[in-house]
């Protein structure tokens, strides 16, 4: 959704500043900030890939292919995660289409993007593990750079504190109100960058393929657990007659299952060799 905010964290020392969420116009479009942060994020995440795939005999030319499939779905995966979890907001197929007006889902991103680089993955005959290895931080990553695009919007922020980190902010979803939140966006970001690092300094001592992998969706379940708990625009599912955010208890089970399998292998000591793809002739 498109607005202006006026934005300020006073434990840092900075006064209210206006973040217009319109980055400039085309004649009558409106180009946003958000998509020019969501697009850098997942152009980092590709060059990314491209960098740590080549010393396993991945080309370039393989990693474009996997993201013109897996980018495009995955949007449509995250949209239509969205639209499935607030059907009551939807009353047209435009609306449902009208990805300007808000509403992206990473849980919907991550589920159509993944089955579609395992599909190519194995078209491709790499085995889908270790390409997780190799893009996941990448993946990780473009959501950190993603983030700031909440930023530019005013938007996904949480609960009212006076923590010292704390985020002023005015504009419609305040009700033009002041408000000091925890800048969810920023505690999201600051961790994920955090994972990508750990993430990298791993590769010289991982034992198998989809260690990277295992240890990168971990790190952000538990992240994402206490961020989304803290978020006042959280999407709720009905279990058993309970209210619980839709992302909190996806992002719990991704941290139980992924860290539980990550102890399991490594109190076995389990080693493999690492896949390597045999080199293509030089056109």
């Amino acid at each position: 959704m498109l607005r202006i905010s006026e934005i300020s964290f006073p434990g840092f020392g900075i006064d209210f500043f206006k973040v217009d969420s319109v980055a400039f116009s085309i004649g009558s479009i409106d180009i946003a900030w958000y998509a020019i942060i969501i697009t850098f994020g997942m152009v980092l995440a590709v060059l990314y890939t491209i960098y740590r795939a080549k010393p396993y005999n991945i080309t370039t030319d393989d990693i474009i292919d996997f993201a013109l499939f897996t980018i495009p779905i995955g949007v449509i995966g995250a949209r239509l995660y969205y639209v499935l979890s607030k059907l009551e907001n939807f009353h047209s197929i435009k609306d449902v289409f009208n990805i300007r007006g808000g509403g992206l889902a990473i849980y919907g991103g991550i589920i159509a993007g993944g089955i579609t680089v395992i599909v190519v993955a194995l078209k491709k005959k790499i085995p889908p593990l270790a390409l997780g290895d190799y893009c996941t931080p990448g993946v990780i990553l473009a959501q950190a750079v993603g983030r700031w695009g909440n930023f530019a919007n005013g938007e996904a922020f949480g609960y009212e504190t006076d923590i010292f980190c704390r985020m002023g902010l005015k504009n419609s979803l305040t009700n033009y109100e002041i408000m000091y939140v925890h800048p969810t966006f920023l505690y999201e970001s600051l961790w994920n960058i955090a994972g990508f690092i750990i993430a990298n300094l791993m590769f010289k001592h991982r034992k198998y393929d989809g260690e990277i992998f295992l240890f990168v969706f971990a790190w952000y379940g538990l992240g994402r657990f206490f961020v989304e708990g803290m978020r006042t625009d959280s999407l709720y599912m009905n279990i058993f007659g309970l209210e619980l955010r839709t992302s909190q208890v996806l992002a719990a089970i991704l941290f139980i299952v992924c860290t539980s399998v990550l102890i399991y292998l490594r109190v076995k000591k389990f080693e493999k060799p690492l896949f390597v793809a045999a080199k293509k002739n030089d056109k």
